[in-house]
């Protein structure tokens, strides 16, 4: 393979502007930069994850997650080109039943946190929220009918809580469940 980015600094974005894949020139607070943006903060934040000690098993996944993502940045910056397969929505579908299996049933909310690894898996899940987000904003000016990627991101942010439960878990750090104002106030 050549090299795709010999050079890192161009200058043609000086004046605010920026080119999706196909050339065509947007400004950098268009929704296609602010969704290609989003979806790169959510891959630094499972960079972060997987700078982290984790089993090889949720390594790989979170591995196989960060190029899926690479190939949604690559569907975003290319307007009416999908690039993000049908089945990576199946396979996300397949690790939530698989890491799951291994969970005890939840019986109360929980909340974010616990070990370090699974406090990051939970900022993952709300920054794929949020990515979701801005993905639905694009999609209202721009409809992508044939895209996997609002199911993909809400697949991802349900395996992203399931994977933090697995963390925690993983790290014997016990979860931190949600304790109502009703409930607080009843202890007083």
């Amino acid at each position: 393979m050549g090299y795709r980015l010999s050079k890192i600094t161009t200058k043609t974005g000086d004046s605010g502007e920026t080119s999706l894949a196909n050339g065509i020139r947007v400004q950098k607070n268009s929704p296609y930069i602010s969704a290609l943006g989003a979806v790169d903060e959510l891959n630094c934040t499972l960079g972060m994850l997987a700078s982290k000690p984790l089993s090889s098993v949720v390594g790989s996944v979170i591995a196989a997650i960060q190029n899926d993502l690479f190939d949604l940045g690559a569907e975003l910056s290319q307007p009416g080109k999908f690039v993000l397969a049908s089945d990576r929505v199946e396979f996300l579908g397949q690790q939530i039943e698989r890491f799951n299996a291994s969970l005890p049933p939840l019986k109360e909310f929980i909340l974010p946190g616990g070990s370090e690894t699974a406090a990051i898996c939970h900022f993952a899940r709300a920054t794929c929220r949020s990515v979701e987000r801005v993905i639905v904003s694009l999609e209202e000016i721009d409809p992508a009918l044939s895209s996997v990627r609002l199911p993909y991101l809400n697949r991802l942010s349900d395996l992203l809580f399931v994977l933090a439960r697995v963390l925690n878990k993983e790290a014997a750090t016990a979860e931190v469940y949600w304790s109502s104002s009703v409930s607080r106030t009843a202890r007083r």
